[in-house]
C-alpha cells in the first residue's frame, strides 16, 4: 500500500464504499437525447425569493420543454441558516405556482425518486468515499492549519497584494506524511481535508455559458476545502458529487457564481466527471431613481414570493410574468397566439436575458388583470374562495353563502371579445363586489356634479316608473335612451356637444345616474347586467334609497 492510499485509510477508516459503488447505484439517466435534467437547490432558510422563483421556474420550464426531468434538493451544509419547517415552506411556495418536481424533497422528511437522498445532510458518507479515493489518488490532503495560521496568511497575502486563499507555499500541510497526519490526530488536533490544486496561475480555463456564451477565466489555484472539521462536505464540493450522481445536464443559477466555475470544474475534472453544461442567470433588477438595482428581499416586499400568494396573484398570471422575464420572445408569441395554452411555447434558456430582466409590478399587473379577464365565472369563483378561505373570511363567508349568486356576479361581461379586467389579483375582488352586498357596501353614492339634485331624483323616479327586469338585453338601452330624449337629453355625446345649450346633458349622464343610484360608483362593468343580477326588489329598493339621499 502506497502513502497515498495509507493516508486514505488513516482519515477514512470507516468508509468502506468506493465511488465507483455509487456509480452503479446511481447509473446513467434513461432518457431520450436532448432531455434536460435540471435541479433547484436551496438552502432551507424558508425564504422564497423571487429570484429563486424565476430560476426554479427557469429550470422547470427547461427540462419540460424536453422531456427531461427537475428535482428539488436542498443543499443544507450550512446549518446555521436553517430554520424549523424551512424544506416545507420551499415545497409550498413552489407549488403554490404550479412548480411541482419529478423527484426531490416533498418536506423534511419525505422524498420521491431513486437518485436521493436529495437533502445534503443525509448524504455524508457518499461525500466521503469521493474524497477518500481523492487522497488515494493524491489529489487531497488533510490540513491542519489553526484559524490564527490562516488568519495571518491572509494579512501577509492582503500587504503584499496577492490572490487570497491557501495555494503554493501557503499550503502548509500540502506535502505532510502519513506519519505526521497520523500524530497529530492521536493528538486531538482538528483538520479540513483540502484539494490538492492542479491548477497553473499562468493557464486559463474557457467554458461555453448557455447564457452568456463563451467565458475565459484564471485556472483555480486555490487548495479548496472538499471536507470541514466535523466531516461535512462544503457547497463547491457537495454539489460537485450530488450534480454528477444525479445525473444533472444543466446547472441553472445566479450569475454571482462564475467567480466559482474554475473551482468546480476542476473538482469535476480531478473527480473524473463530466462537467454539465452550465447556465448563468443575471439577477431580477428593479428600476430606482432613474437607476437599476437587484429585487431586494429587505427593500421590496415584491421579492417574497409570499407576497403574491397573500395578494392572490394566480399561477397561471405569475407563470405568464415569469416567461416574458425569461425569454425575450414570448410577448411576441403572445400577441400572435392569444389563447393559446401556455406550454405550447417553446422555452429556450437561449433566449434568457445577459443583462438582467426588469421587474416591472404595473406590468406584471397588466398580466395578471389580462389572464384573469379570460377565466370563466367557475374558475374566477373557485380561485378566489380558494384564496380567500385562507386570507379573507368575510368574503369567503359571503360567496360561499349563495354560490350562484357570486357566479351570476363573475359571469358579468365575461366571455365577450373585450372582457373588462377590473381583477388582477384576488385581493381586488372585495372591493369589486362590494356593492353587491350589503355586508360589504357603504351606500355611499359618488354621483357626478354635473346635474342639479333636482334633475337626479327627477330621472331615477322616471327610470323606476318604466323598470321591467325581463326587459331583454339588446331592447334595454334603447328603451332607456327614449326615455333619456324624453326627458331633454340628447341621444348621443355627438349631438350634445354640437348643441350643447338644447340639452340637459346626454344619453351617457342619464345612464350615468342610474348607475351611480344602483351601485354608488361611476364606473361599472355593463348596467343591464348589474341589474339582472341584483334583481328587481333590491334595484327598486336602491333606487329609493338614492331619491332619499339626493332629497
Amino acid at each position: 500500500m502506497d502513502d497515498n492510499c495509507r493516508m486514505a485509510e488513516l482519515l477514512f477508516k470507516d468508509i468502506t464504499k468506493t465511488p465507483a459503488d455509487y456509480e452503479a447505484q446511481y447509473p446513467a439517466r434513461n432518457l431520450e437525447e436532448g432531455a434536460v435534467v435540471t435541479r433547484f437547490a436551496p438552502s432551507p432558510t424558508g425564504f422564497l425569493h423571487f429570484g429563486g422563483l424565476f430560476a426554479a421556474f427557469s429550470e422547470y420550464m427547461a427540462a419540460k420543454s424536453t422531456n427531461g426531468i427537475f428535482y428539488l434538493r436542498i443543499e443544507d451544509t450550512d446549518k446555521k441558516r436553517e430554520i424549523e419547517n424551512g424544506v416545507s415552506l420551499i415545497v409550498k411556495g413552489l407549488n403554490a405556482f404550479g412548480i411541482e418536481p419529478d423527484e426531490g424533497m416533498l418536506s423534511e422528511t419525505e422524498e420521491k425518486g431513486a437518485y436521493g437522498p436529495y437533502i445534503q445532510s443525509s448524504r455524508t458518507e457518499i461525500y466521503q468515499a469521493f474524497v477518500k479515493n481523492l487522497v488515494q489518488r493524491g489529489l487531497a490532503y488533510p490540513c491542519f492549519m489553526t484559524e490564527d495560521e490562516i488568519a495571518k496568511i491572509r494579512e501577509e497575502q492582503e500587504s503584499d497584494k496577492l490572490l487570497p486563499g491557501v495555494y503554493g507555499k501557503f499550503a502548509k500541510y500540502r506535502d505532510i506524511t502519513v506519519a505526521e497526519a497520523q500524530k497529530k490526530i492521536e493528538n486531538g488536533e482538528e483538520y479540513v481535508v483540502r484539494l490538492k490544486s492542479m491548477g497553473s496561475p499562468d493557464k486559463r480555463i474557457s467554458f461555453k455559458d448557455a447564457i452568456k456564451g463563451n467565458i475565459e477565466m484564471p485556472e483555480n489555484i486555490i487548495d479548496v476545502v472538499l471536507l470541514k472539521k466535523d466531516g461535512t462536505p462544503t457547497y463547491h464540493f457537495a454539489h460537485t458529487v450530488d450534480d454528477h450522481l444525479m445525473r444533472t445536464t444543466h446547472v441553472v443559477r445566479g450569475d454571482e457564481w462564475i467567480s466559482s466555475v474554475p473551482i468546480h470544474l476542476q473538482l469535476f475534472y480531478a473527480c473524473g466527471f463530466k462537467a454539465p453544461k452550465y447556465v448563468h442567470i443575471s439577477p431580477i433588477m428593479k428600476e430606482e431613481n432613474g437607476g437599476k438595482r437587484k429585487l431586494s428581499k429587505r427593500k421590496d416586499p415584491e421579492a417574497a414570493v409570499s407576497f403574491y400568494d397573500e395578494a392572490g396573484y394566480p399561477s397561471g398570471a405569475v407563470w405568464e410574468y415569469l416567461m416574458t422575464l425569461a425569454n425575450s420572445n414570448f410577448e411576441d408569441w403572445r400577441l400572435a397566439n392569444k389563447d393559446a395554452d401556455i406550454s405550447e411555447f417553446k422555452f429556450s434558456l437561449s433566449k434568457m436575458s445577459k443583462a438582467g430582466a426588469l421587474f416591472d409590478i404595473v406590468k406584471f399587473n397588466d398580466i395578471s388583470k389580462n389572464y384573469i379577464s379570460k377565466l370563466n365565472a367557475e374558475e374566477v369563483y373557485d380561485m378566489t374562495t380558494e384564496w380567500a378561505k385562507q386570507y379573507n373570511e368575510k368574503l369567503y363567508t359571503l360567496l360561499t353563502d349563495d354560490e350562484q349568486y357570486a357566479k351570476s356576479i363573475f359571469a358579468i361581461e365575461r366571455g365577450n371579445a373585450k372582457p373588462r379586467k377590473d381583477i388582477a389579483k384576488w385581493e381586488d375582488v372585495e372591493s369589486y363586489v362590494s356593492y353587491f352586498y350589503s355586508e360589504l357596501w357603504d351606500k355611499k353614492r359618488d354621483f357626478a356634479d354635473n346635474l342639479s339634485n333636482s334633475d337626479m331624483v327627477e330621472i331615477i323616479e322616471a327610470y323606476k316608473n318604466i323598470y321591467d327586469e325581463n326587459t331583454a338585453a339588446e331592447d334595454w338601452f334603447p328603451q332607456l335612451r327614449e326615455l333619456a330624449v324624453s326627458m331633454g337629453f340628447a341621444k348621443s355625446p355627438k349631438d350634445y356637444k354640437k348643441n350643447p345649450d338644447e340639452y340637459k346633458g346626454h344619453v351617457g349622464d342619464f345612464a350615468g345616474v342610474i348607475r351611480v343610484a344602483a351601485t354608488g360608483r361611476k364606473n361599472t362593468p355593463d348596467l343591464y347586467e348589474i341589474l339582472q343580477v341584483l334583481g328587481k326588489d333590491e334595484v327598486l329598493k336602491r333606487f329609493d334609497e338614492a331619491i332619499e339621499l339626493l332629497k
